[in-house]
């Protein structure tokens, strides 16, 4: 029997998670648990879609267990394209540092700083040689890594997939291996990624991380997925007027997500809300002006959002 603390943590703002019942033998057990999250710093800023995971590991943190932070100063540089039809450019390492250290930054805006662990993919890729990366690729067949949807995609359209960025999923993998994570996280489409590591722990005599995908938060012109290359997102580091105005700004059809997915609203006033939405019994600019006040609440202040 779970109880409803765990419940709650397992069920909203969740896509799937590979396998529950492990996670839930897992969390049974009481140990502190490694939390896996990179990030690839090809941008600096961080908006409310990278939030709803975010919210998910302090979460876990506020249960007592442990954050490693994987920063991918490596994997930056090559550039993945994560549903991209082309391939990103690489980044300088002085790049790189500058988006990290602004990323950081504002990630401690949401996940506790004392239970977290910062990692860069250098400490360990920086001493691999050919060596080591042909001995990593073999572990991987071309046919697995074309099971990737958008590298299947592009293959059959017969747009270009440079041979680094089949190297993205493998280093990736490779980073829970090195700090021998527990859990995963990610957004939903992270899913081939996220399992390669899952597999390759396997391959390597440790026991499969666990692997908890979010959803993608839809930005605010209501179809397409949170971005800062579709100019469509709300940044967690704006001013208060700016975050403000573009909640706002969002589509009826978003209020109801954003509330569940961004915002600490407990589950019972969720479904409260819910259904003065569905019976039309409340306005929802109404709506859209409290979720307004607790996003800015929760990146400035009380008297931000006031004001």
């Amino acid at each position: 029997m779970i109880s409803p603390k765990v419940s709650s943590l397992l069920r909203r703002g969740v896509a799937e998670i590979i396998a529950e019942p492990e996670l839930i033998k897992l969390l049974q057990s009481e140990r502190p648990l490694r939390l896996k999250q990179g990030f690839d710093p090809s941008r600096p800023d961080i908006h409310l879609g990278h939030v709803v995971g975010l919210k998910k590991l302090r979460q876990f943190q506020e249960m007592g267990h442990q954050v490693i932070l994987i920063v991918g100063d490596w994997t930056a540089q090559i550039g993945d394209p994560s549903g991209e039809s082309i391939t990103r450019p690489m980044l300088s390492p002085e790049e790189v540092r500058q988006n990290a250290e602004t990323y950081m930054k504002q990630f401690f805006k949401i996940v506790d700083k004392d239970k977290t662990q910062v990692r860069w993919q250098s400490e360990w890729f920086g001493k691999f040689g050919l060596n080591d990366i042909i001995k990593l690729a073999s572990k991987f067949t071309v046919a697995q890594l074309l099971a990737r949807e958008d590298f299947n995609r592009r293959y059959n359209a017969g747009r270009p997939i440079a041979i680094t960025e089949l190297l993205y999923p493998l280093l990736q993998a490779y980073d829970s291996v090195v700090i021998e994570a527990d859990v995963e996280f990610g957004g939903i489409d992270q899913k081939f990624n996220c399992l390669m590591g899952r597999e390759l722990q396997t391959m390597m005599g440790q026991p499969p991380q666990q692997v908890f995908l979010v959803p993608l938060l839809v930005g605010t012109d209501g179809s397409q997925k949170m971005s800062k290359s579709l100019n469509n997102y709300i940044g967690v580091d704006e001013p208060p007027i700016e975050i403000y105005g573009k909640v706002m700004s969002i589509p009826d059809s978003n209020i109801m997500p954003y509330f569940e997915l961004v915002t600490d609203v407990p589950d019972k006033e969720l479904e409260e809300l819910r259904q003065q939405l569905e019976t039309q019994s409340v306005n929802p600019m109404l709506l859209k002006k409290h979720l307004a006040r607790e996003i800015v609440t929760q990146f400035h202040s009380v008297e931000a959002a006031q004001e």
